[in-house]
């Protein structure tokens, strides 16, 4: 039990922060792609509507993942932040914009919702880019290089580019018509920023981190873990092959593309755990080494048993319930 129980909560902890990134991350990339000008009003409603019902909800997973962090592994939690004292009260910033430009949109008068709109614009970019910062700066194992700042530069817009993506897809998905077509255009684009960019952080992680390359490339087990890039690259091609021919009559498969960046996502996201795991701070602490006191972990078991199923379960709910297209926002 003494070494089980911190497997199960970093890996509890990576499930909240991978559906963090998914349905935040859609939501974080239509706010990126809000386009500007009088002319694009409605497809801004639009916009705004596909994501209204989920996007507060959205933001539980990050909460869960930073609160398991701190409960179950405070260790690591300290030093981690430590580093990230700039980063995070930037994000933390963005995410408060973009709730307080999200709400106000609704409710101030005609001329000035286009600054509310610019508004949630910025916050969901400066949100994203400072998650890949974040992201940039743990894969390097906090390194003070340059080398290693630019490789969080890299991972910064990296991350922007993939929320981008997936939140094309997203409204590839939940509208029609000409926002559709749009959405299309913008998933290609996006698209292939995001494959460059995860071509380029997989290039250049071994060079600021020797020891991954070893991992990576240590016979037999190569044969196998190359699978993952491997699968990676051919959903990046599938998806790009399946919008040249998007939208469809009937809309028929306008799901098929989110799902694919979905697994896009879960892709990127085992590679990394496969770099790093059993650490949880790279080079200093392993999972048992940061953990909790055994019987510490026991007894916030019990908690998690209960509320990482009710989250699933009304997050799913909520999906269910708005399911199918976006309507036109209507302002009562």
């Amino acid at each position: 039990m003494d070494t089980i129980l911190p497997v199960v909560f970093v890996a509890l902890m990576g499930l909240a922060i991978l559906v963090y990134a998914v349905l935040d991350g859609y939501d974080l990339g239509v706010g990126i792609l809000m386009p500007n000008g009088d002319a694009h009003r409605a497809d801004r409603d639009r916009m705004v509507a596909s994501i209204g019902p989920f996007w507060d909800a959205n933001e539980t997973w990050l909460v869960l993942a930073v609160g398991l962090l701190l409960i179950a592994f405070p260790a690591a939690y300290s030093q981690i932040l430590h580093h990230f004292y700039l980063p995070v009260t930037l994000m933390l910033g963005g995410l408060i914009l973009r709730g307080v430009a999200f709400d106000f949109r609704t409710k101030a008068s005609v001329s000035f919702q286009p600054l509310w709109e610019h508004l949630f614009k910025l916050g969901s970019l400066i949100t994203a880019l400072c998650q890949g910062w974040m992201l940039g700066r743990y894969i390097v194992a906090f390194d003070q290089s340059m080398l290693s700042y630019g490789f969080a530069v890299l991972s910064s817009l990296g991350v922007a580019a993939a929320y981008a993506y997936i939140g094309a897809c997203w409204l590839i998905f939940k509208t029609e018509g000409d926002l559709q077509r749009r959405a299309v255009r913008w998933a290609r684009w996006a698209g292939r920023c995001s494959f460059a960019g995860v071509i380029l952080v997989s290039a250049t992680n071994p060079l600021v981190n020797p020891g991954v390359f070893a991992r990576w490339f240590d016979f037999p087990l190569v044969m196998f873990v190359l699978l993952i890039p491997f699968s990676c690259f051919l959903l990046f091609v599938l998806n790009e092959l399946l919008l040249q021919r998007m939208p469809r009559a009937q809309d028929r498969f306008s799901w098929l593309p989110f799902v694919a960046c979905i697994g896009i996502f879960l892709l990127c996201f085992s590679g990394i755990a496969f770099s790093f795991f059993p650490d949880i701070v790279p080079g200093e602490l392993t999972v048992w080494e940061a953990a909790s006191a055994t019987e510490s972990l026991q007894f916030i078991f019990y908690g998690a048993v209960i509320v990482v199923p009710t989250i699933l379960a009304y997050t799913g709910y909520a999906y269910w319930v708005f399911r199918g297209k976006a309507t036109k926002l209507e302002y009562h």
